[in-house]
């Protein structure tokens, strides 16, 4: 479970995944990016316009097939990274995968992580006045491995209540009497004049 939730969301947006894919093979197909990302074609399509409105893409026919050209001289969108360009963030990323992917396992392993690649590419890139607010970072020290978790005992099923029958409904053995008529008394303005007062 705990292995699960870490895989749940990436450092990078679907829109900073497609720009690192384009600048890693700018002749690729939107079905082979789509696929390396892990999102529809639709979805890199719209991403895909969306980077070109904002002026980080250009896309460029060449035969029946599309090429990108990148402008790596355009800013990052957020202020947090005000005077950064994103040209040295998709040079660290691409260069860092596929350098990583030529060394042997020992060698890969003693490579200078990405995270500290990426901070003096964004050092360099950042503007002198830029660079004196910038606290000073401190390597992280190496995470400790964590312990297997030791699984759950699975909880035994409880067993079914047995339903209750209904109650039937009472019918009565007699059968109500009707009520006798009441006989209405005379109105004595419609009785005849008998003379007698």
């Amino acid at each position: 479970m705990e292995a699960e939730g870490r895989r749940s969301w990436t450092l990078l947006t679907s829109h900073g995944h497609v720009l690192v894919e384009v600048a890693r093979n700018p002749q690729a197909r939107v079905r082979d990016i789509s696929a390396i990302i892990g999102i529809t074609e639709r979805a890199t399509q719209s991403i895909i316009a969306d980077l070109e409105q904002a002026g980080y893409v250009e896309r460029v026919r060449v035969g029946r097939r599309t090429h990108y050209v990148l402008h790596t001289d355009n800013p990052f969108r957020h202020s947090a990274q005000d005077g950064l360009r994103v040209g040295p963030f998709l040079e660290l990323l691409t260069s860092a995968s596929s350098t990583r992917e030529e060394m042997p396992g020992a060698a890969a392993a003693a490579a200078p992580l990405p995270e500290q690649e990426l901070v003096a590419a964004a050092m360099e890139a950042a503007e002198p006045e830029l660079l004196s607010e910038i606290p000073a970072v401190t390597p992280a020290t190496p995470a400790t491995p964590v312990t297997p978790v030791t699984p759950v005992t699975p909880v035994t099923p409880v067993t079914p209540v047995t339903p209750v029958t209904p109650v039937t409904p009472v019918t009565p053995t007699t059968p109500a009497t009707p009520a006798t008529p009441v006989m209405p008394l005379p109105n004595p303005l419609d009785m005849p004049d008998t003379g007698i007062s």
